[in-house]
């Protein structure tokens, strides 16, 4: 009974090893990453008490939520520390600088320091979302490297878990915090910090190949009920665990089947079947320098070099596709506070907007992943015919806003936030598939900078700059001066409506060059992309050390691979002379 009880719990404590160090949790931990990471979404919440307390106009604001994007998505040095680092490096890296960068924000707003000049907010700000990038690249690049044949649906869901995060940081500020908006600062200074440092042991590459109606503005909610909502958000949160444990269980039937398939061979322990390495092709010597190379691009799909990638007509289209894309979403989205209140919504409601623009938002990138998936696999769909369409349904939404329909906010809230989550997962997984997948740390950095130039080309240049001219214009038909230090505020349909008409104009453009990249990658997407990842091979797995490594030691050696999996054997069922995959 005594035995039978150690060999459970030894057998238990295996198993809980095995889930942790499985890829299945690698997945499970970066969905917590990255619903606690999309922390610049939240910039609407705590924007009024930047711009009240620090006396800004809305250029300057806007000035400010361009460095947010700048920041946020120029996560270039991310890649490059990627590719040279651990991503357990990486994490820590994002997470240091998350925390000191919001808590100088939130010292600044409160008082606590001295009045910090444009520059020096707008350097905390840029530190503050460009920090974001390092979990979200360790985690989203971790995992696409794990699952290649299915980064559309990989891609999806964590970046749906970035866009998600508004709202569920939106919850647990209600709870902690009540109504105090710039404690919301402080949240994300320290939350998003802590969570990446839980899992920094499971974000790792596994070394294995495979085959393959509006209510808020009528309902309050007291603070318990706050709370109650953020811990069924927790409870959701957590059940992917579920399946976690599901795969890595039925994993370990699978290896346990083919070791007593193995044992049943009868396979003499003299004579233990050696298993050779296939020979490695030696490395061929480019005479040529990488600059050189530059304009003599692989076929698409093939692994292409940075500059390769970064000087490549498809990459050129699809920046300026996004760049008209995001660019205009974003500008939407940073400046829904002021659109809100210019339109005669009251402050309450701006939080309902937030939410639905980081719920729908979850759903486009999640439902662009998935189903961008399932059509490319089934039917060839390419991936940037369905962005071509997304960045086409965006305008709708800029038309709503411009015309300034009654209660159509909440409608253009959904659509933006649907358009830009969907246009986010789509850009990524295309342009792994077109550059490969060697340098896609750095690459799916360089693919994001089209949305900080879209948002200050939309947000600083076009939204702030016009909606200011409206504001003055309405105090000078009012007899009023503008006082220095003070905000300028704007009401009526007229103070964003030349503003969203150029943005829906350049939208459009922006889906027009998208056609052309549709039909330069058409026959591309016609053939079989991920071929290449579809090569038999034995599976490694995990075995206890002890009698039955007669012969699994040699096959170990045999087939470890030059990264050296520590405690890895080869489980293999010969049936007719015929080697099996298992799982």
């Amino acid at each position: 009974m005594i035995m039978r009880e150690l060999s459970f719990r030894k057998e238990m404590k295996s198993f809980g090893l095995q889930i942790l160090a499985g890829r299945w949790f690698l997945v499970f931990a970066s969905l917590l990453i990255m619903s606690v990471n999309g922390t610049s979404y939240m910039y609407g919440l705590f924007s009024g008490d930047i711009k009240s307390y620090l006396g800004y106009d809305q250029t300057t604001l806007n000035t400010l939520s361009f460095f947010k994007v700048l920041g946020g998505n120029l996560g270039v040095s991310a890649g490059l520390v990627y590719e040279v680092m651990p991503p357990w490096l990486v994490l820590i890296i994002g997470a240091a600088m998350n925390f000191s960068a919001y808590f100088l924000i939130w010292l600044a707003i409160t008082g606590r320091i001295p009045k910090p000049h444009v520059w020096q907010m707008c350097l905390y700000m840029c530190l503050a979302t460009n920090s974001a990038s390092y979990p979200n690249t360790a985690a989203l690049v971790t995992c696409v490297r794990n699952f290649p044949e299915s980064r559309g649906s990989v891609i999806g869901l964590l970046k749906g878990f970035i866009g998600l995060s508004g709202a569920i940081l939106t919850q647990f500020y209600n709870a902690f915090y009540g109504n105090d908006s710039k404690a919301l600062i402080l949240l994300i200074a320290w939350f998003p910090s802590i969570v990446p440092l839980v899992f920094l042991p499971t974000i790792r590459v596994k070394n294995i190949v495979r085959q393959v109606k509006e209510l808020q503005n009528k309902l309050t909610f007291t603070r318990g009920e706050y709370i109650g909502s953020a811990s069924i958000v927790i409870l959701l949160l957590f059940l992917p665990l579920a399946i976690v444990i599901r795969e890595e269980f039925n994993l370990r039937q699978s290896k346990k089947q083919a070791l007593n398939n193995y044992s049943q061979l009868n396979v003499p322990a003299e004579n233990p079947p050696v298993l050779q390495p296939p020979p490695r092709p030696e490395a061929k010597l480019e005479p040529l320098s990488c600059f050189k190379t530059i304009f003599r691009q692989p076929d698409r799909g093939e692994d292409y070099t940075i500059l390769q990638a970064i000087f490549s007509i498809d990459m050129l289209i699809l920046f300026i596709s996004t760049t008209c894309g995001v660019g205009g979403a974003l500008a939407a989205i940073d400046n829904l506070g002021q659109i809100a209140e210019s339109l005669g919504y009251q402050t309450h409601n701006i939080a309902t907007f937030i939410s639905l623009i980081s719920i729908w938002n979850f759903l486009g990138r999640v439902l662009a992943g998935f189903a961008s998936e399932i059509v490319l696999t089934k039917y060839k769909f390419p991936r940037p015919l369905m962005l071509t369409f997304v960045i086409l349904f965006s305008c709708v939404g800029h038309i709503l806003i411009a015309l300034g329909v009654p209660n159509s906010l909440y409608f253009s809230s959904i659509i933006l936030g649907f358009c830009l989550g969907a246009q986010l997962p789509l850009v990524s997984a295309i342009i792994s598939e077109i550059f490969g997948l060697k340098h896609f740390s750095t690459l799916y950095s360089i693919g994001s900078v089209s949305s900080p130039v879209g948002s200050y080309i939309f947000n600083v240049k076009v939204a702030g700059h016009l909606y200011d001219k409206e504001a003055l214009k309405q105090m000078e038909a009012l007899g009023l001066k503008r006082e220095a230090g003070k905000e300028l505020n704007c009401k009526g349909v007229h103070c964003f409506r030349l503003v969203f008409v150029i943005i829906t104009v350049t939208t459009f453009l922006g889906f027009l060059v998208s056609i052309i990249l549709v039909k330069r990658t058409r026959m591309f997407y016609k053939g079989d992309i991920y071929k290449k990842f579809r090569e038999e091979v034995v599976e490694v797995v995990d075995i206890d050390a002890g009698s039955r490594r007669t012969g699994f030691s040699q096959l170990e050696e045999a087939v470890e691979g030059k990264d050296g999996v520590a405690a890895a054997s080869v489980s293999i069922a010969m049936n007719h002379n015929q080697t099996t995959n298992i799982e």
